[in-house]
């Protein structure tokens, strides 16, 4: 008797772990299912694109080194494709007023950079501005956050924004 009610209490806390594992991994499934990068344009509305989105636009792998020196193979979507996604116009589209147009990157702790919008349009520029996903072939760490910016002809490391959050296009007043 007594061995029939171990083996029960044992079914239970297993049961009881294999429920917890699934609970914490539907939470993690949510909250990639929830992250959305916001894309906004004056001109257009706000265009929210969730990583799967984001992965499945034209991708590129470089190498390059972060700002300690380190180098990685970094993978995930050039800019210019990403703005595309959103309703941005490049090439012919870009030209006369349009010229002084500028992206606007937000990340999470509130930190900001500017992008020209000529310099990232491959009509105007061979240079590549990544919106990296994964380094080293996994997934970002928790300090560069799900999305980070590499530009690996930078000698300062000013524009490698992590943790972001939103763009905006913007144009001067």
């Amino acid at each position: 008797m007594q061995q029939s009610i171990g083996w029960k209490v044992i079914g239970v806390a297993l049961l009881t772990a294999f429920w917890f594992q699934c609970a914490i991994s539907q939470e993690v499934n949510s909250e990639e299912a929830e992250f959305a990068l916001i894309v906004r344009d004056s001109l257009t509305q706000d265009t929210r694109l969730n990583l799967s989105a984001i992965a499945k636009l034209p991708r590129l792998r470089i190498r390059a080194a972060d700002e300690k020196g380190v180098e990685s193979v970094w993978e995930g979507t050039p800019l210019y494709e990403v703005l595309k996604a959103a309703g941005a116009k490049f090439g012919e589209a870009l030209r006369g007023p349009a010229l002084a147009n500028y992206l606007l990157v937000e990340a999470t702790d509130g930190y900001r950079v500017v992008f020209a919008l000529p310099e990232l349009d491959p009509a105007f520029s061979d240079r590549v501005f990544l919106l990296a996903d994964r380094r080293d072939g996994k997934p970002m760490n928790e300090k560069e956050g799900r999305l980070r910016i590499v530009v690996p002809d930078e000698k300062r490391h000013a524009r490698w924004v992590r943790q972001v959050t939103a763009m905006s296009i913007r144009r001067p007043s």
